[in-house]
C-alpha cells in the first residue's frame, strides 16, 4: 500500500520505517528541510537503537522516501498518517493541536480518491471530529475517512514495540477504512496481534488512559519506596512480591526519581484538563502529577544527606545519566532537569556524563559535561546515578573510588547491591532500601 507519513519526529520516523519494512511504500514528509536533507543523506535525527539500519535498508530497497513536498505523496496515498507533535500548551496544560490541524488543512487540499486520514499523534478526545470538520470545510468533495490509531511505542524499544505490539487500536466505524487498516497491519497477523476496532473517541481515550495508568504505577511504587525507607523494608522485594500477582504485573514498578519523557508528563496533564472540562475530574491522576513533580525535587535531599556535613555549598557532584531513560536521547521532562538545577542552587558544582544526552548542553547551563563516567566522578564529593544506562551497571568501583574526593554513591535507580558497594568503601544511598 501507499503511505504518506506527515512528520518525521520520533513517532513518524519509526512508524514510517516499520511500515516500509512490512513491504508498504512509505513517504515521510516534514517541513524541516534540514532534517529531510539529513535523512536523505543517511543521517538519523534521533537516537533509537536499530533505527539507522532499518531506515537504510528500506531506502535501499526503494520502499522508504523523504521529502518536504507533500503533494505527490498525499495524492497517491491509500493512507495519510498525521504524526506531528502535540506538546503541552503553555498556560493551561492542554495539548497544543496547532500542528495537527495545520497538517489536516494541508492534506485536505491534496487528497485524491478515497483516502484514510490516520491520527497517529497523541490527541485529546474529539480531535478526530475536528479533523473531519476541517476536511469537510476545506474540501467538501473529498472522499476521506478520519481514523484514530494511537501509538504505544517505548523509546529505546520502539521498533520491537511496533513490530510485536501488545495490541493495535483503530478507531473508526467506516468499513472501507477498516479494510485499509487491516491491510496495513496484515503482517502482524502472523504474531496473532490483537487488533481492536473501536469508535474514534474511544480510541483517542485509550491512549491517554493507558499512559495515565502506567504513570500511576510508577508514582505508586515511588511512594511505597518512601515508606520502605521509613520502616526498614526493601522496595525491590516489595515490588517483586506485588508484581508476581498476575492482576498487577511487575512492569513499571521500579522505584526511582519520578517519570519523565515525551508522553507521561504531557499526557497525564492533558487528561486532567480534558476531564475537568468535561466536569468529571480524575483525582487519582491529578494526585499522580503532583506527587511526581514533588518526587523529582525530593531527590536533592538524598544527595544533601549523603555529602559530608549535609551541605552542598562548595561541593562537586558527579552525575551519571541525563536523558529521561536509557537508550534514547530524549531530554523532555527528564528528572535531571529538576535535580541538577536544584543542586546548583544549593551551591554545588555539577559535572555530568550521558552517552546520548547531547541536548542537555543547552538545557543545563553551568554543568561541566564529561566524556565518560570516570571523568564525571573525578574529584567529586558524591556521584549520583539518575539514568540507568547499561554502561553504568558494571563500573570499576575501585577506580571510581580512587578518583573521587569522597566515595559517596547515590543510586537513584537501584542498579547496585548495597552490600557490594559498601564493601568497596563507599557511603551508599539508594531508593526505598534501608
Amino acid at each position: 500500500m501507499q503511505v504518506a507519513m506527515i512528520g518525521t519526529g520520533y513517532v513518524g520516523l519509526v512508524s514510517g520505517a516499520c511500515f516500509a519494512d512490512f513491504g508498504h511504500i512509505v513517504t515521510c514528509i516534514d517541513k524541516d528541510g534540514g532534517k529531510i536533507e539529513r535523512l536523505q543523506s543517511g543521517g538519523i535525527p534521533i537516537y533509537e537503537p536499530g533505527l539507522d539500519k532499518l531506515v537504510a535498508d528500506n531506502v535501499k530497497a526503494g520502499r522508504l522516501f523523504f521529502t518536504t513536498d507533500a503533494k505527490e505523496a498525499v495524492r497517491n496515498a491509500d493512507a495519510v498518517f498525521i504524526a506531528v507533535g502535540t506538546p503541552s500548551r503553555r498556560g493551561d496544560g492542554h495539548a497544543d493541536l496547532t500542528y495537527v490541524y495545520a497538517a489536516a488543512e494541508e492534506i485536505a487540499g491534496l487528497v485524491e480518491g478515497f483516502t484514510v486520514i490516520v491520527t497517529k499523534s497523541t490527541v485529546p478526545v474529539g480531535t478526530g471530529d475536528e479533523i473531519e470538520a476541517i476536511m469537510k470545510r476545506v474540501r467538501p468533495d473529498a472522499d476521506v475517512a478520519v481514523v484514530s490509531n494511537p501509538e504505544f511505542l517505548r523509546e529505546g524499544a520502539a521498533i520491537e514495540d511496533f513490530k510485536r505490539p501488545d495490541r493495535v487500536v483503530v478507531g473508526t466505524d467506516d468499513e472501507r477504512a477498516q479494510a485499509v487498516m487491516n491491510e496495513l497491519y496484515r503482517p502482524l497477523y502472523l504474531n496473532e496481534t490483537p487488533i481492536q476496532f473501536t469508535g474514534r473517541r474511544t480510541s483517542e481515550l485509550i491512549k491517554y488512559a493507558g499512559n495515565a495508568f502506567l504513570a500511576m504505577k510508577i508514582t505508586f511504587i515511588n511512594e511505597i519506596a518512601e515508606l520502605c525507607e521509613a520502616v526498614g523494608a526493601d522496595v525491590q522485594q516489595v515490588a517483586r512480591g506485588v508484581g508476581l500477582d498476575k492482576r498487577i504485573g511487575g512492569k513499571f514498578l521500579n522505584a526511582g526519581p519520578g517519570y519523565g519523557g515525551s508522553c507521561f508528563p504531557k499526557d497525564t496533564i492533558a487528561l486532567v484538563r480534558t476531564a475537568r472540562a468535561a466536569g468529571t475530574p480524575v483525582r487519582l491522576i491529578e494526585t499522580t502529577v503532583e506527587v511526581n513533580d514533588a518526587r523529582k525535587k525530593a531527590m536533592v535531599l538524598k544527595v544533601k544527606a549523603a555529602v559530608e556535613g549535609g551541605d552542598l555549598a562548595g561541593k562537586t557532584i558527579g552525575v551519571l545519566g541525563l536523558t529521561f531513560k536509557p537508550n534514547t536521547d530524549d531530554m523532555r521532562d527528564a528528572p535531571s532537569l529538576d535535580i541538577i538545577p536544584a543542586l546548583q542552587a544549593a551551591g554545588a558544582t555539577v559535572q555530568a556524563f550521558d552517552p546520548e544526552g547531547h541536548e542537555a548542553v543547552q538545557m543545563l547551563p553551568g554543568v561541566a559535561f564529561k566524556d565518560d563516567p570516570y571523568a564525571a566522578a573525578e574529584g567529586a564529593d558524591a556521584l549520583v546515578i539518575i539514568t540507568e544506562w547499561d554502561q553504568f551497571r558494571a563500573l570499576d568501583l575501585d577506580r571510581i573510588k580512587a578518583l573521587m574526593r569522597r566515595p559517596a554513591l547515590i543510586d537513584l535507580r537501584n542498579i547496585y547491591k548495597p552490600d557490594d558497594v559498601r564493601a568497596r568503601g563507599f557511603a551508599y544511598t539508594s531508593v526505598g532500601r534501608a
